[in-house]
């Protein structure tokens, strides 16, 4: 109820403080994929050990499921329960790799909950998983691949808030390094980086040798196996982050009429060639905004009158013929002008370019024979990025 009653208070799902108090427990909760997931503790831990454990469940219900949404929770409540049953033990993380929680626990497929339907079996493995007792708790034992791959994604996001002159008010870039790995037996990797001083704020899988990391600044580690998040990194404003796009804007409303204007246009700025596609704007307008009449040189725009929420699709950005937005907004008859004007929202993806500059050097293998084959992707996307006007 004390949880209920913090969501209603808050206007927008995101702002539901992520640790609420109540007189005998502490609610602790994290917003993912429009689910909230909380954890009821009842005496003092710290918040992120919990939060950490939360955002580990919602990844391995991924993992298992593919998606990771109300209905899928729902139609495998039953695997749902056998996973927070390894996970948490008497109310203690236990076992939060997917790779051995894959041995415990075998991922629904359709044949398998035909059969367990008919013979009322579960999908609750019979023996102990090997990795859970070696030195490398991550891997499972005898993995065998015929194709032998690696591949590493390293992307990038962006918050930053800029003022009506253009220029940044905070920017930083929160970025991850997600792996692949399909290897068979026990391969040793090392990835080392054209320029790892960027890295500012680092946080590893359990997986990298944090001495090696220490002095020489290289990567080295025995992956799990199959998909997992090698590291997270912070690149703050002191390393003074570049932003890939600028918006153009007037949006004037005048005190006695009941008109006002509205030009917005989108463009590239410092993004190496690269094209910005799936660009999105969205801006929340005013209370006394009754509609609006714009016209997108492209894509496609739609204003709700009742939530008051103007939406541009606009897609990819063209540098010869910069897509804009234009024309007139229709306010209240006899009401003031509004006091502020909106914020511009952006949402935008950047393909094989990391923002920060960062540039892996060279991915090596060790303790196996046969050559994988390896590949690196870069990408950047908006997170939290404001244009005020």
């Amino acid at each position: 109820d004390y949880f209920f009653e913090a969501q209603e208070r808050a206007s927008e799902a995101e702002n539901v403080p992520p640790v609420i108090p109540t007189p005998h427990h502490y609610l602790l909760s994290v917003y993912r994929h429009k689910i909230f997931f909380v954890a009821v503790i009842q005496s003092e831990v710290p918040p992120l050990f919990v939060i950490e454990f939360l955002h580990r469940v919602v990844d391995t219900f991924q993992d298992y499921f593919g998606v990771c949404s109300e209905m899928m929770i729902k139609d495998n409540v039953v695997v749902v329960y056998e996973v927070l049953e390894e996970m948490l033990d008497n109310g203690f993380p236990l076992a939060t790799e997917s790779n051995i929680l894959k041995e415990l626990i075998k991922p629904p497929t359709i044949l398998r909950t035909v059969v367990n339907t008919i013979t009322g079996s579960t999908n609750v493995g019979d023996q102990l998983p090997t990795g859970q007792l070696s030195v490398v708790p991550w891997r499972r034992t005898g993995v065998k691949y015929t194709n032998n791959e690696a591949y590493f994604d390293v992307i990038e996001e962006i918050d930053a808030i800029i003022d009506k002159s253009g220029s940044t008010i905070t920017a930083e870039i929160q970025g991850v390094i997600d792996a692949c790995v399909k290897l068979t037996g026990m391969p040793d990797l090392t990835l080392s980086f054209m320029n790892p001083r960027l890295l500012d704020d680092v946080s590893f899988h359990p997986c990298v040798r944090f001495k090696r990391w220490e002095s020489e600044r290289i990567l080295s580690f025995i992956p799990p196996d199959g998909n997992f998040r090698l590291l997270s990194y912070h690149v703050s404003a002191q390393n003074l982050v570049a932003i890939p796009v600028y918006v153009k804007h007037n949006i004037s409303f005048r005190d006695s009429s009941s008109l006002g204007r509205f030009e917005i246009t989108v463009g590239p700025k410092q993004t190496m060639g690269k094209t910005i596609e799936g660009v999105m704007v969205t801006s929340q307008m005013p209370k006394g905004v009754l509609n609006m009449t714009l016209t997108p040189s492209q894509g496609t725009h739609i204003f709700d009158p009742v939530t008051k929420l103007l939406s541009w699709d606009v897609g990819k950005i063209n540098p010869q013929k910069l897509p804009s937005l234009k024309g007139s907004v229709s306010l209240q008859a006899g009401t003031s002008k509004p006091d502020e004007n909106p914020t511009i929202n952006l949402q935008f993806k950047i393909q094989q370019l990391a923002i920060s500059g960062l540039k892996v050097n060279r991915l090596d293998m060790y303790g196996e024979k046969y050559k994988p084959f390896k590949g690196i992707k870069y990408m950047t996307k908006a997170g939290k990025f404001q244009v005020r006007t």
